[in-house]
């Protein structure tokens, strides 16, 4: 089988000089499913991360796929089982498969359960779902069964019947975290904030509109964005059954403050606030504020600081539920690289923000 492949060689300078050489050469996985290299010599097509010995490059042929190199006579090597798709992208497909295990439950599976449903070790099985999620099994069956608790009451079931539906067989254990899983009382978060009398204004300020809210208790919405009836269809959908009043010329003052700290973003927060949101995320929330202005801080660094080390992602989507633009300075959290990722309000406002906070005050 080698030497029908011995023939018409690339010169080893042209294959160096393909950039998919440099992927083969520091196996990066990254490449995998994008390319197969195969080896004259041997008669085996490898995927960039294969970890047997590296071939001269003279013998080297690239490919797109398995089927073209198979075409040409090549056969998959072993090792790295190039024909198969690719080890994340298994590990993909299994802990989806976990997922929809999971909430098809009436009960929280046990890991041996999990694992044994996967063909897995259990250590194997919960670290391999934990990398995919940022969640633990259970972890991720809790949210689960919070996210069906909150549709229920959105959609006024009653709350027995939605908490059993939801998975949780005691009642007494329910009620004793409801304010964890909810941020508020069941009958509070089922009626939409019916009893509440928020005040909003719209504005505008260097980085677009931006809307203000505020209950009795505090500003309860800072937000941002380019669209004011957007801004406004958010706050409606936050507190659907809200009596929301516009327009209010005694809020004038503190839409003021509010829009000071978007130009300001170095300020120091002296508006009370009404915070709204999970335990999780409002602890989330409270370290977001200890970050000091000019300086950033990573998802990993606030999910230990929180108590959640390797729930980096959890973290990242309690920035994104972050309703109090600036005040909650989600902007202050980058990725592990440097890199700013994502932000509810545009990276570009993320950017400018940082860049106002670093510049010295007069």
């Amino acid at each position: 089988m080698a030497s029908e492949h011995t023939d018409n060689r690339i010169p080893a300078a042209d294959v160096q000089s393909d950039p998919r050489w440099q992927a083969v050469r520091d196996r990066d996985p990254q490449a995998d499913g994008t390319f197969v290299y195969a080896v004259r010599t041997t008669g085996v097509y490898c995927r960039p991360s294969c970890g047997a010995r590296r071939a001269r490059p003279e013998n080297v042929v690239f490919h797109d796929g398995p089927r073209e190199a198979e075409r040409a006579g090549f056969r998959p090597c072993r090792r790295c089982r190039p024909d198969e798709a690719p080890s994340a992208a298994r590990d993909a497909e299994r802990v989806a498969a976990l997922c929809r295990r999971i909430e098809a439950s009436a009960e929280v599976p046990s890991l041996e359960t999990l694992a044994a449903h996967a063909g897995l070790s259990v250590s194997r099985m919960h670290r391999i779902f934990k990398a995919v999620t940022g969640l633990t099994p259970r972890a991720y069956a809790e949210a689960h069964r919070g996210r069906r608790l909150r549709r229920g009451l959105r959609e006024r079931i009653p709350v027995t019947e939605t908490l059993y539906a939801a998975g949780y067989g005691s009642p007494g254990r329910f009620y004793a975290r409801s304010g964890e899983l909810l941020g508020m009382t069941p009958t509070q978060f089922s009626s939409g904030g019916a009893e509440a009398r928020i005040r909003f204004a719209v504005g505008e300020c260097s980085l677009g509109s931006i809307l203000a809210a505020a209950t009795e208790r505090g500003v309860c919405a800072i937000l941002l964005g380019d669209d004011p009836e957007v801004l406004v269809h958010d706050l409606e959908e936050r507190f659907p059954r809200a009596e929301l009043i516009g327009a209010d010329p005694g809020f004038e003052g503190l839409v003021a403050k509010v829009v000071g700290l978007v130009e300001e973003p170095a300020m120091p927060v002296e508006l009370p606030l009404d915070i709204r949101g999970t335990a999780f995320q409002q602890r989330v929330w409270e370290a977001l504020a200890r970050i000091p202005a000019g300086s950033t801080s990573t998802y990993a660094e606030i999910a230990r600081a929180v108590g959640r080390p390797g729930s980096a992602r959890a973290v990242s989507r309690a920035c994104s539920a972050n309703p109090l633009a600036v005040a909650i300075p989600c902007h202050r959290v980058v990725r592990t690289d440097g890199g700013l990722a994502g932000y509810r309000w545009g990276v570009k406002r993320k950017r400018a923000l940082l860049a106002r906070e670093r510049e010295p005050r007069s």
